[in-house]
């Protein structure tokens, strides 16, 4: 399953949640022993050629692998607490990257992934619609701010013309009483809320899922949560 995070506005925290939501992922199949699909776990794309925010590392990358300089497995790292594909953080690498490669290296990882998550770019450029192009199916991260939610809107209405169907809505950030049931309504399908967390914000800035770093918090129920309702919808 290829699933593309996305939302428009940049700052609303889709790499947090691809990164989060791919280590509650994995903690769900290895649970669930009668799993016995050969694509095992998650990989976890940096989709952001231009302003890449998940951890990096040295070897072939994404800006590589777009270059035909690297396979995409080659780009895969999988000696960290998840799984990813980062990407390189040089203009002179985005420059190099061709675009038009992006759906053969997730069709690739597919191959070899459960789930392949796209931490999509903010806006609505051309890598932005690729991810979704490819796609089956894509989760809106908004916060409850009118223009984030209004942005999202915008990502909506481009994944619908693409044929990416919405798996969840992720209000992120949200207060003590967030309006999970009118951002449902407005976007159609189910909103789960991400509380404001501050050990979320420091386990990312370290590289580490908040599963690891601060299991017992509502912002850690919420995204394993939001895991169960992406893992249930790719077993059907």
């Amino acid at each position: 399953m290829i699933l593309a995070v996305t939302g428009g506005k940049g700052g609303v925290g889709k790499s947090t949640i691809a990164y989060n939501l791919a280590a509650e992922l994995d903690a769900l199949e290895r649970a669930d022993s009668r799993d016995s699909r050969s694509n095992a776990g998650s990989v976890v794309v940096d989709g952001d050629l231009g302003m890449a925010d998940l951890p990096s590392s040295r070897g072939p990358d994404l800006h590589d692998v777009l270059a035909d300089r690297a396979d995409p497995h080659e780009a895969v790292r999988e000696d960290g607490p998840v799984t990813l594909v980062p990407c390189g953080r040089t203009l002179a690498g985005a420059r190099s990257a061709d675009l038009q490669g992006l759906t053969d290296v997730f069709a690739a990882l597919e191959r070899t992934y459960r789930w392949v998550i796209v931490d999509s770019p903010a806006g609505l450029r051309a890598d932005v619609g690729l991810p979704l192009a490819a796609a089956d199916a894509a989760m809106l991260v908004t916060t409850p701010e009118g223009a984030a939610l209004a942005d999202a809107l915008r990502v909506q209405a481009l994944a619908r013309e693409l044929d990416a169907g919405l798996c969840r809505v992720v209000l992120n950030r949200a207060g003590s009483n967030p309006a999970t049931e009118a951002v449902a309504d407005r976007f159609g399908a189910p909103a789960v809320a991400i509380p404001e967390n501050e050990p979320l914000a420091t386990a990312q800035a370290n590289g580490q899922p908040l599963r690891e770093t601060a299991p017992d918090t509502p912002a850690r129920r919420s995204l394993e949560s939001l895991a169960d309702a992406v893992y249930s919808c790719s077993s059907v």
